[in-house]
């Protein structure tokens, strides 16, 4: 990277850009994630629409998770060339745009290629939101501000699916999807209003090869180990609430759509772990906070394979506490390793959610295949299986060596 002149100093706590900068990732987190994953409460309701089996269903949502995964190859390095605040504020505008689109889809094929292009189009969020954090606030703030964007990402999940299972109750799918267009709408105006201009981004020297600068985030082992404990965790989790639904609303429980989305109610307490966990890593050790975090969410799975319909949703809260713990402090680990490193902080935050986001689409769909084929057992022993490899990789990153002093 090139500096041509000393940087300001970093948003500290008490300041009014501190303020702005983190409502408005906040908020962009929450537009973001209610219009990728609304689908999620819906699938049974889109099964049934559009004729389509459980598997077939889960694709509205993979198909934008894979866009999504590739925009970011793209967008990541584009915001270290050109910058992180346009890119982000243009990226919410076109999804909400797609939203109102996808609300109108005549058919199943139309649906699933719109939801691809807001896929890609969303994927400027994942790709610069934690390094526009990392390098605009001050290292003291930083983590629990990328906590607090973690939370906007799980409020936006809750909001996207209750909306959706209740407007489908009201009006059907098509007002649930306008819905969650309406909201998008509102965050990307907000956004564009609220967030500061960039003070402390330095561009990626142009004379570096893309494809150069973009191998040296492939350079260093625990990078590596963070990009699959991405994968590995987010297969897991979105494995669960996709099949999750379907078991929801089928024997014994037979619950409508409304009630069923009431159990992403539990995204409330994810909101809640990733500050703490973030809170927890500033002070403690990351090296701790994630190991740990990963044992709650697995405990979580375990109580799910219980009959009654309040251990299921016992489980899911604790599965989605741990799950936003190690997500929060993952993602932060990332743009921190990086930055030690003397690599692009921004492509480095793009593979990791590359990854989130593959596994996102593998776990999604597998789940899928999973409970048609051999119901709630198939898909706990698929999702422990995701989550037992992200705690031996967890392990395996405790061990390697710290480039910052003042983390263990």
């Amino acid at each position: 990277m090139t500096v041509t002149a000393e940087l300001p100093v970093g948003h500290r706590a008490g300041e009014p850009g501190l303020r702005r900068a983190s409502l408005a990732v906040f908020l962009a987190g929450i537009a973001t994630f209610a219009m990728l994953y609304e689908p999620q409460a819906l699938l049974p309701e889109l099964a049934r629409a559009f004729d389509v089996g459980p598997a077939a269903s889960t694709l509205s949502i993979s198909v934008s998770t894979v866009a999504l995964a590739v925009g970011l190859l793209v967008l990541g390095p584009l915001s270290d060339r050109r910058g992180r605040t346009g890119l982000l504020q243009l990226s919410l505008a076109a999804s909400a745009v797609l939203a109102v689109a996808i609300a109108l889809a005549p058919t199943w094929p139309v649906l699933l290629g719109l939801r691809g292009l807001q896929g890609f189009a969303l994927a400027g969020l994942s790709a610069v939101a934690v390094a526009y954090l990392r390098e605009e606030l001050h290292p003291s703030v930083s983590s629990r501000a990328i906590g607090l964007f973690i939370a906007g990402n799980a409020i936006g999940g809750l909001t996207g699916r209750l909306l959706g299972g209740f407007l489908t109750d009201l009006g059907g799918w098509r007002v649930a999807l306008g819905g969650v267009a309406v909201l998008g709408v509102a965050c990307a105006v907000a956004v564009r209003v609220l967030m500061p201009p960039a003070r402390r981004f330095v561009r990626v020297d142009r004379s570096t090869p893309l494809l150069r600068s973009l191998g040296s985030a492939f350079t260093d082992p625990a990078l590596l180990m963070l990009y699959a404990v991405a994968a590995f965790l987010m297969a897991a989790f979105v494995a669960v609430y996709n099949a999750g639904t379907f078991r929801l609303e089928s024997p014994p429980y037979d619950l409508t759509p409304a009630l069923a989305s009431l159990v992403f109610l539990a995204y409330l307490l994810g909101s809640a772990s990733s500050p703490t966990a973030g809170w927890l890593a500033d002070r403690s050790s990351r090296r701790l906070v994630v190991p740990v975090s990963v044992l709650v969410m697995a405990g979580g799975l375990a109580l799910t394979l219980l009959g009654p319909l309040w251990c299921f949703v016992l489980g899911l809260c604790v599965l989605t506490v741990g799950f936003f713990a190690a997500h929060a402090v993952a993602s932060g680990w990332v743009g921190a390793r990086a930055a030690l490193g003397g690599r692009p902080v921004g492509q480095a935050a793009s593979l990791y959610s590359f990854w989130y986001y593959v596994g996102s689409s593998v776990g999604g769909t597998l789940a899928g295949k999973a409970w048609q084929g051999a119901g709630w057992t198939a898909v706990v022993l698929l999702a422990g299986g995701f989550t037992l490899a992200t705690l031996l990789l967890t392990v395996a990153l405790g061990r390697t060596r710290s480039l910052d002093p003042t983390q263990r």
